[in-house]
């Protein structure tokens, strides 16, 4: 159901509501098999204990009785033996309604310490990362998902002030790389280091406090505007409003009746999709990040709205590393150096005018801009 909530725009393009109307009930019918199956055996257990009880009764009567007569036993001694029995009744039945709840019980408790029991692969640092980041470098870097290699003997040195643009293929590895340098991966091979020291020392938080990254996928809360910017950090209105006008967001913000207190709804809905994407990016200049990775940033920008952007990203420039990855070129022609992707691997560096005459690739890739 979340699935179809989800993408509830592309069902209807489609038409297709009735094809997932048919693996809803499909779903539906399984779960409810199970379901009346639970039902079944609790409502079973009643009266299988009441036959048995019964039976046990009648036989205890019977046997009880035989010795009374044939004089193995005293009456005094049956009565007793009968009224023990009987008090014993009502506590079997109750132990058996216990284990049909003790086998939900069984399964949740698996459940439960099957997660508690996953270990994190991403382990923070000890080191707090509080001095200004003035270098990163990839060394000989790779990195694979289980068995498939995603990125290849990567190795690139940046300073503060530099701006680095990746371009490729769709599955060249621009995105993996990106995902190394936030840290939701580590490097299956080589190393990443900030400032000289390998980043795997420092502690998430600090680390990601120093990173803005902005995502393919835009993520927007059901809160305020204010909130969406300000999001992980300390609020501070003055310092919201900067970042939406660094992002070109106030032009649309300013026209809303409550203006960046303006409540937004799941998933940003009641924004285009250009308005997302500027509140995201907003967002990540909201925490004046050392590093700035713009993962497809301006892709659903209008192309004026796209140069002011890059307007406003120049004049931040000096302050931070600047990571770009795009596919239309236009957006990282004066990036100091771009690298070519391909199958994992960098294969061609430098800048635009440098890589038009000298790769093929990127030749290539401007033709079809």
């Amino acid at each position: 159901m979340t699935e179809i909530f989800s993408n509830i725009e592309i069902i209807k393009a489609h038409s297709s509501q009735t094809l997932e109307q048919q693996k809803f009930a499909k779903e539906n019918q399984s779960v409810f098999k199970y379901l009346l199956k639970q039902v079944k055996i609790n409502a079973l257990t009643t009266p299988i204990m009441e036959i048995l009880g019964s039976i046990a009764i009648g036989m205890v009567i019977y046997v009880g009785s035989t010795e009374v007569l044939e004089g193995r036993m005293t009456s005094g001694e049956f009565v007793s033996f009968a009224a023990a029995l009987f008090m014993l009744y009502t506590p079997i039945k109750r132990i058996s309604k216990l284990y049909n709840q003790s086998q939900d019980s069984v399964v949740a408790h698996e459940r439960m310490f099957e997660l508690l029991h996953t270990k994190a692969t991403i382990v923070s640092g000890n080191t707090e990362l509080s001095s200004p980041i003035d270098s990163l470098a990839l060394h000989n870097v790779s990195l694979s998902y289980d068995e498939q290699m995603a990125v290849h003997n990567i190795s690139l040195q940046a300073k503060k002030g530099d701006s680095i643009a990746l371009v490729g293929d769709s599955g060249a590895g621009k995105s993996s790389l990106v995902n190394l340098l936030v840290r939701f991966y580590d490097p299956s091979g080589g190393s990443i280091t900030i400032n000289g020291e390998n980043y795997q020392d420092y502690t998430l938080h600090s680390l990601h406090q120093k990173i803005g990254y902005v995502t393919q996928r835009v993520y927007i809360f059901n809160d305020s505007i204010a909130y969406n910017v300000s999001y992980g950090d300390i609020y501070d209105e003055q310092r919201v409003i900067e970042a939406l006008q660094k992002a070109h967001a106030m032009e649309f913000v300013e026209k809303l009746e409550l203006g960046i207190h303006s409540i937004l709804s799941e998933n940003g809905d009641n924004l285009s999709g250009g308005q997302r994407q500027r509140i995201s990016l907003a967002r990540a200049l909201y925490k004046n990040p050392e590093i700035l990775i713009l993962d497809e940033a301006t892709s659903a920008l209008d192309n004026k709205s796209e140069a002011l952007i890059q307007e406003a990203l120049d004049v931040l420039k000096p302050d931070m590393i600047t990571f770009t990855v795009a596919h239309r070129l236009s957006t990282i022609e004066n990036a100091d150096i771009i690298l070519v992707f391909e199958e994992g691997e960098i294969i061609c560096r430098g800048s635009h005018a440098v890589l038009l005459s000298t790769c093929a690739v990127y030749a290539k890739l401007s033709k079809t801009n």
